[in-house]
Formats: C-alpha cells, sequence, structure tokens
C-alpha cells in the first residue's frame, strides 16, 4: 500500500493590507482552511509548498518564504488509515506568501468549493485546526 508521508506544508496566502485567503474543503463542507498537503517521497517541504500552491490556487508565479515554524500534531483516528500502522503524529512545515493585492484563485475543483478574501480576525473564526489558526495570528507581523 501506498503510506501517507507524516510530514505535510501549511502556505498562508496573505495581502499586505492583512486579508488572507482561506478555501472550503469539499468534504467536509463547512471545513475553511489555507493551503495543506503532505510532503511526497523524496520531495523538500520548499518544493511541497510551491507545488501545493501551484495546485491548489493557480498562484505558480509568487515567491514563498519559509518561516521556520514547524508544529506537531495528532494523526486524528479518522485519517489513521493512510499512513503506515504507527505513524500517529505529522509534523507541518509553515510558508507565508504575502502579494500586494487579492487575486483571482484557481481552485482545484476537487479538493475546495470556494475561496474567501478575510480579513485575518474573520479568517481566524472560521478556521478549526489550530496550527493553521497559529499561523495566521503569528503571520500579522510577517512581510513579504
Amino acid at each position: 500500500m501506498n503510506w501517507k508521508r507524516p510530514e505535510s506544508v501549511l502556505v498562508v496566502v496573505a495581502v499586505r493590507d492583512g486579508r488572507v485567503l482561506l478555501m472550503e474543503r469539499r468534504r467536509p463542507r463547512g471545513f475553511w482552511q489555507s493551503v495543506t498537503g503532505s510532503l511526497e517521497l523524496g520531495e523538500t517541504p520548499g518544493r511541497a509548498a510551491k507545488r501545493e500552491l501551484c495546485e491548489e490556487t493557480g498562484l505558480c508565479d509568487v515567491s514563498i518564504r519559509d518561516t521556520g515554524i514547524a508544529h506537531r500534531f495528532p494523526i486524528i483516528m479518522p485519517w489513521r488509515r493512510r499512513y503506515a500502522p504507527g505513524n500517529r503524529s505529522n509534523i507541518e512545515h509553515v510558508f507565508r506568501v504575502t502579494l500586494p493585492a487579492p487575486r483571482a484563485i484557481v481552485l482545484n475543483p476537487r479538493e475546495h468549493a470556494r475561496y474567501r478574501w478575510l480579513p485575518q480576525a474573520d479568517a481566524l473564526r472560521l478556521i478549526r485546526s489550530w496550527t493553521n489558526r497559529e499561523a495566521i495570528r503569528r503571520g500579522s507581523g510577517w512581510r513579504a
């Protein structure tokens, strides 16, 4: 079986005015998030961040900043079947993209239903993932 690698990326896409990009997953509906994805075999976190950003948003021509932040979190039970037996936690590397203004996003329709550019406070209210909330909170002081 092809197990998922228990290492992933989170890419916060923001605008200089403080708004952040959130996308609603197709399943489960109502689950809003930044760009996320697992590293492929042999892939570095930086390459995974660029690949996921391009695949999920169509933003293939932007500069990505590695924040140097990584979170470890438990893999929740419904998702554990995707990982090799014994893998119970995931390491998530945080990246940041800062744009001068909002851009049109080209969603991957298999993954996301819609997107919104939201003020930080509104985005924080929609997000369920503590690592995503923390990345957006910490990102308010980051610049391009």
